[in-house]
């Protein structure tokens, strides 16, 4: 219940109990009952329904005294309403946003779950958000729950390495798993635990060091990332290749300027499939450029020329802007 809801209640519930206290008094008085102070009394007595020692002397005091009654089990009930809400009300909430969440979670598909909300989660999930991509953030640090709570994510609290636990993020429904945990070893059972249970998902997995790399490779994960070994090599190309890197920042990410990169894989239903770059006039139709092509077989051709087959389950790398990569995207998507 909000700050400014409980406030309007509480403000009812005291003129709710002037009105019916002055009204008594002044009605009791008005009768002559008695005094002012004993009017006041009666009006008191009968409101709270504690009662008093005599039976009014008159029909006219009576009547007021039953409208106090009335008057007073109402305020009764109203207060004793407000007490339970303001307890309970913010366990029902939670409750109900829980459930909220969790339902939505349960009807995620093709999304990615970011098992470890430190900084390194925490910059990849702004990437994702960047990019309006579906996401879980898994774990169980009472900082990682506050800042996944600040930024609205949708959250399991839980610890990855709990196979449960990656269950509710929805890891047989997912596209991939970010494995950014600073624990190494935590890092390495994730990755095998997520690719046992999914044995064709992406998994990409942080390392401190080469050595752990080299495990997390052995354990499953498509690609490790060193953070130190990757700042450092970035801040080196900034110095000695700076347009290069500006333009690589440029294209890879999400919140940056409207020229993107994004990887598309030819469909084997598509009608370009098997059709050269030049034959499909994929520049003309489309505005976006195919910078790199990645074969069936893994193998990269970073120049492809225009005579360069697009096979089903190739990948094309291209850039352009959100429009043109949509474009792209159609000209090789699955075919209806």
């Amino acid at each position: 219940m909000s700050e400014t809801l409980r406030i309007h209640q509480l403000a009812r519930l005291a003129a709710a109990i002037a009105i019916a206290l002055v009204g008594g008094t002044i009605g009791f008085h008005a009768v002559g009952e008695s005094s002012w102070l004993r009017s006041f009394y009666r009006a008191l007595a009968t409101a709270s329904l504690a009662g008093i020692e005599t039976n009014p002397r008159t029909d006219a005091a009576l009547a007021i005294s039953i409208v106090l009654v009335l008057a007073g089990l109402t305020i009764l009930a109203y207060a004793g309403a407000v007490i339970v809400e303001s307890i309970a009300g913010g366990v029902v909430s939670g409750v109900l946003i829980e459930r909220r969440r969790r339902r939505t979670i349960e009807r995620l598909r093709g999304h990615f779950i970011i098992c470890g909300y430190g900084r390194v989660g925490r910059q990849i999930a702004d990437e994702f958000r960047a990019a309006k991509a579906d996401y879980v953030v898994l774990d169980f640090s009472e900082q990682a729950i506050a800042a996944a709570r600040e930024h609205g994510d949708l959250l399991i609290e839980g610890n990855a390495t709990d196979d449960a636990d990656l269950a509710r993020a929805g890891l047989d429904r997912a596209a991939g798993i970010v494995v950014a945990s600073d624990d190494d070893a935590d890092n390495l059972y994730v990755t095998l635990s997520a690719r046992a249970a999914r044995p064709d998902i992406q998994i990409v997995a942080r390392a401190s060091d080469e050595g752990a790399q080299k495990k997390l490779v052995l354990a499953g994960a498509d690609r490790v990332v060193l953070p130190y070994t990757a700042a450092g090599r970035t801040m080196a190309n900034l110095v000695l290749r700076p347009q290069v890197m500006s333009f690589l920042d440029a294209v890879t990410t999400a919140a940056g300027p409207d020229l993107h990169m994004a990887e598309i894989e030819v469909h084997e239903s598509c009608a370009n499939a098997g059709r050269t770059i030049r034959d499909a006039r994929v520049r003309h139709r489309t505005g976006a450029i195919i910078v790199a092509l990645r074969k069936r077989d893994g193998t990269f051709d970073t120049t492809p020329e225009p005579d360069a087959a697009l096979e089903a389950g190739d990948v094309i790398v291209g850039v352009g802007t959100t429009e043109e990569l949509q474009r792209l995207e159609d000209l090789f998507a699955y075919a209806h």
